[in-house]
């Protein structure tokens, strides 16, 4: 049976959107690995987001708590707001209260990716503020540390992403994620859905 990787995510602009869609190229790439995206629902009106400059959404499916424990693993997606996660992705974990009381989600692996505004916009601080929904949820929190390679080791260019997952930067909003960032998010999808299919191989 396939291994599930869940790539959930919340993007207003569309910047998470784009690494999510090369992260799912990455886990895809792993025999035996079935990854799907799936978007968490939007809590702002359209009158709201058109002021925004927001484009219209996609046509990824939106998610419910229910689906979630249908997966083997899970890689989160976010923009930042002040240095931690969007309230949208917010709204979506706390409606797993329900998942948290039966221990559905425990001991699932789980990996966090994200957007910013600036270098100084929380690259660190918006997944480390993040693992405390993991931790509650008793998840395992997969981070890829520098197991990208030389791609984290580059000084040259402005990239997003550090060890605990795959980032990018989207300035005022026209900037768009990189090569390098694109190679560091497909590096993640591959990485997360190797662990979680030999994680399921152990457990049978």
């Amino acid at each position: 049976m396939a291994t599930k990787v869940y790539i959930v995510y919340y993007s207003t602009y569309g910047h998470v959107e784009k690494l999510a869609n090369e992260i799912k190229r990455g886990a895809d790439s792993i025999e035996g690995v079935e990854a799907k995206m799936w978007q968490v629902p939007e809590i702002l009106s359209e009158e709201i987001l058109a002021k925004m400059g927001a484009p219209s959404k996609s046509d990824v499916p939106v998610i419910t708590p229910a689906e979630l424990p249908e997966a083997d693993a899970f890689i989160f997606g976010f923009p930042t707001r002040f240095g931690m996660m969007a309230s949208q992705f917010k709204a979506f974990l706390d409606a797993t209260g329900g998942l948290w009381g039966a221990q559905k989600l425990a001991g699932k692996p789980a990996g966090i990716f994200y957007s910013t505004g600036s270098q100084g916009g929380g690259q660190e601080t918006t997944p480390l503020t993040a693992i405390t929904q993991l931790v509650h949820h008793g998840m395992i929190f997969v981070p890829i540390g520098y197991t990208a390679g030389a791609v984290m080791f580059e000084m040259e260019r402005i990239k997003g992403g550090s060890p605990y997952g795959a980032g990018t930067f989207a300035g005022d909003g026209s900037r768009q994620p990189s090569d390098q960032e694109l190679e560091i998010a497909f590096h993640q999808g591959k990485y997360i859905a190797g662990i979680a299919k030999k994680l399921k191989g152990t457990a049978a």
